[in-house]
């Protein structure tokens, strides 16, 4: 089972004593899906020296800060639900991410900095299929650090990490560990797929939630997210967004306040030679442009697509309204057609 990491807690009138219970938060039936993605590996990165674990929660715990989303709460003495999860400095302007599940339907939020302050946020957009979301403080320059995003796609597998952030609302926690895997697919708060997610074995908590995975440079190569987990607490298997990611829905997130996902409006899954089509929806580009179910797309616009990964990561980095030229086979025939690309709905 893999659960988001936000920690919850119920808000109770002030004459009560407080009591905090940590879950996760997830929506549906609290459940997502993780699956294995063989694809072929990263380029190595570059050949730096690499800092001990100290020295990088030195360079990086200023930026990394401690996020509270309350939702229903409409003055002091009154119920409501509160939410805790982690994030990190963006830029020099105050923008801060985190995850969507974190923020996700509250009505105030508050960032705390490395310094103890803490600031009132305002939600600049989220974006459930992808589950990060951006916030933005008011904070004086001096308390303001952010944290440098790296290249994800260079990520090897065996290569150590650093996590920071406020499991069970502890903050300025820091664990380490190695990336355990790449290539993995979470199912987004909204169920679609997060592709190119990198494993970890770092201890990933509840609260953990939207803080960074660093490598050795102290570089940003991922927003910690999910866990695979029987018990509920850290087993081993921690999943984080990939920076590249990251970066993309920030920028944005930033310029426009959302995020236009391309649709094709099918299901896959991959098979020898290809990317079977397990159903094509009613109504949608797919279906418009011809595609049946037991189609095997073989390759978009000219490029060899060899796995279900591949397929999505394409159709992710289109937009709305761009068409893509898709081939296939059906009954041993090979076939083409243009597929006009829709906004993918929520």
């Amino acid at each position: 089972m893999t659960r988001l990491l936000a920690t919850t807690a119920a808000v109770l009138a002030a004459a009560a004593v407080g009591i905090a219970t940590y879950a996760a938060v997830a929506g549906g039936d609290g459940k997502t899906v993780v699956r294995q993605v063989t694809v072929s590996a990263g380029e190595p990165t570059a050949s730096t020296t690499p800092l001990s674990v100290t020295s990088v929660y030195n360079r990086a715990s200023k930026g990394v800060v401690e996020i509270t989303a309350t939702a229903g709460s409409q003055g002091f003495g009154s119920q409501g639900q509160r939410s805790q999860g982690s994030g990190f400095v963006y830029d020099a302007a105050g923008h801060v991410i985190t995850n969507q599940h974190v923020v996700e339907g509250a009505d105030s939020l508050s960032v705390r900095l490395w310094n103890g302050a803490t600031y009132k946020a305002t939600l600049v957009g989220s974006d459930a299929s992808t589950d990060l979301a951006v916030l933005k403080i008011d904070a004086p320059s001096s308390v303001i650090h952010p944290l440098a995003l790296t290249d994800s796609s260079a990520v090897q597998v065996g290569q150590a990490v650093v996590a920071i952030g406020s499991p069970f609302g502890l903050e300025e926690t820091v664990t380490s560990g190695i990336v355990s895997a790449l290539h993995r697919e979470m199912t987004a708060p909204n169920n679609f797929t997060i592709t190119d997610s990198i494993q970890t074995d770092a201890a990933i908590n509840h609260g953990n939630s939207g803080g960074p995975l660093l490598d050795l440079n102290g570089k940003v190569i991922g927003v910690t997210a999910q866990i695979e987990s029987d018990s509920g607490g850290n087993d081993g298997v921690g999943f984080a967004i990939p920076s590249n990611t990251v970066k993309s829905i920030a920028s944005q997130l930033i310029s426009n306040g959302d995020v236009k996902h391309a649709y094709l409006g099918v299901a896959i899954a991959t098979t020898p030679g290809g990317v079977r089509l397990t159903e094509v929806r009613p109504g949608t580009p797919a279906e418009n442009a011809g595609l049946e179910t037991g189609d095997v797309i073989t390759a978009i616009d000219g490029q060899a697509i060899g796995n279900a990964s591949a397929l999505t990561s394409a159709i992710d980095a289109k937009r709305p309204g761009d068409a893509v030229e898709l081939t296939y086979k059906r009954g041993g025939d090979a076939k083409t057609a243009t597929v006009k690309l829709a906004e993918r709905p929520s």
